[in-house]
């Protein structure tokens, strides 16, 4: 996906594109590149790659949601900033925040954040079932991009959603993963509101954005210990 692909996709995605928006990228890219020689950020370092895997993938979740009308976004297992910090540089008006438990990667994102001058997102190096437990009722919108199976997932993260806010995932093929989450669902009173299936543009690898929808204040027993959570999912 090149300069102009990108623009053009985006486009579609009802997302106007400014020259201080892609002067953003282009640092955030370079970056990217330079510390992955040292840490292990990415496996996709080829540009055009990157632009439509990583750039245009993280923005994709405008098809779930209205980002114009969110005011706070948890990205948890950020990595390298996908999907919250590239939303970050197209929604200046939401306050971002990125969790990760690699202090590498959380000093990485301090470095493009500062580099690129921006000032709605907040960066915190933590595990996310110590922080989810700190962060009750507190986002519009919490976020994951493959970091682990749906139903652990959201044990880990529901609760720091807004009563009638989402969780919403974005995946590959979800199939499996959504049948093995109906208990889950149940058991922390969520709503699947809906599943939406695509196909990335160019390469047309299959994509899934998942939005569950919080429809009670999640019980005081979730999430459990995290080594019950793995060992035993719901």
């Amino acid at each position: 996906m090149n300069r102009d692909e990108f623009i053009l996709e985006l486009e579609k995605l009802n997302i106007d594109v400014t020259e201080e928006e892609l002067d953003k990228l282009n640092i955030y890219y370079n970056l990217l590149i330079d510390y992955n020689k040292v840490m292990n950020l990415t496996g996709i370092t080829v540009e055009k790659e990157v632009y439509l895997k990583h750039f245009y993938d993280s923005l994709t979740i405008v098809k779930a949601i209205n980002l114009n009308k969110v005011n706070t976004i948890c990205d948890i297992g950020t990595g390298a900033g996908f999907p919250g910090l590239v939303i970050a540089i197209f929604f200046p008006d939401i306050k971002v925040t990125l969790v990760d438990s690699l202090r590498k990667r959380i000093d990485f994102l301090n470095i493009v954040i500062n580099k690129i001058n921006i000032n709605n997102v907040e960066t915190i190096h933590d595990r996310i079932e110590e922080f989810s437990i700190k962060h009750i009722n507190e986002y519009d919108v919490v976020t994951s991009r493959a970091v682990a199976k749906l139903n652990i997932l959201l044990e880990l993260s529901i609760n720091m959603v807004k009563l009638d806010g989402y969780f919403i995932a974005l995946k590959g093929n979800v199939k499996e993963e959504i049948e093995n989450s109906k208990n889950a669902i149940n058991l922390l009173d969520c709503k699947l509101e809906e599943i939406i299936d695509f196909y990335l543009p160019i390469e047309n690898s299959y994509r899934s954005i998942v939005k569950i929808k919080k429809i009670k204040n999640t019980n005081s027993k979730y999430p459990r210990k995290f080594d019950k959570i793995k060992k035993n999912p719901l």
